[in-house]
């Protein structure tokens, strides 16, 4: 079964970094871009980042930029996105996603205390 997993989110204070990872399993990834979307309780998803399928070219919300970098690890198929000084406003419910094929993992959740 095809599927993406996030895990790493958490509850931290205002500042601090999380780092979220998203393992994909049950098929090689290396070929597709990936993303991230978050959904904050009350409002609609929104995109985050996202990264070419080599890892070469990226791209990112103006919320998230220069706070967030998104990256990949294609021999673990894996992609990662590094969070820091974050706001209470980041707090939202994370999701990667391969766009291409239409495939959601099932959501972090990252809580950011003032």
């Amino acid at each position: 079964q095809v599927q993406l997993v996030e895990s790493g989110g958490g509850l931290v204070q205002a500042g601090g970094s999380l780092r979220l990872s998203c393992a994909a399993s049950g098929r090689t990834f290396s070929n597709y871009a990936l993303g991230w979307f978050r959904q904050a309780p009350g409002k609609a998803r929104e995109f985050v980042a996202d990264i070419s399928a080599s890892g070469g070219s990226t791209s990112y919300a103006d919320s998230v930029k220069g706070r967030c970098t998104i990256s990949r690890d294609n021999a673990k198929n894996t992609m990662y996105l590094q969070m820091n000084n974050l706001k209470p406003d980041d707090t939202a419910v994370y999701y990667c996603v391969a766009p291409s094929i239409g495939l959601w993992g099932q959501g972090t959740q990252v809580t950011v205390s003032s």
